[in-house]
């Protein structure tokens, strides 16, 4: 009984030595351009040819908001939407910087392919 106690004993010790000296997590993003496509992906025939922004839309921005919680996430999706902005043809940028004011959504930068995401926090 004491050698089992001592043994439990033991793990636990070697267990605190670990988590304590392990090096800290990298900052890394969990949203992915991927993400950012599939999110927006409602919003591109509102992009192009204006109307009214579809609740898909909408839904897609609300949920991508929520999911860039990190200066890290906010940072890629900011990135990816700049890409984006420049790489889809047709796109009405008027519309796409609007876009998440009219989703009811505050980002701190202005969707645009002259965005600078460096300093998105």
């Amino acid at each position: 009984m004491a050698s089992s106690r001592a043994l439990k004993l033991a793990s636990v010790v070697v267990l605190m030595v670990m988590v304590v000296t392990a090096p800290p997590p990298q900052a890394e993003a969990a949203v992915t351009c991927g993400m950012v496509a599939s999110s927006v992906a409602p919003c591109l025939a509102y992009l192009r040819n204006g109307g009214q922004v579809p609740s898909a839309c909408c839904n897609g921005v609300k949920g991508l908001y929520n999911a860039a919680s990190s200066t890290a996430d906010r940072q890629t999706a900011c990135n990816c939407l700049k890409n984006a902005s420049k790489n889809i043809p047709n796109i009405n940028l008027g519309l796409a910087a609007s876009l998440p004011k009219d989703c009811g959504v505050n980002i701190p930068y202005k969707i645009s392919p002259s965005t600078d995401c460096t300093k998105v926090q």
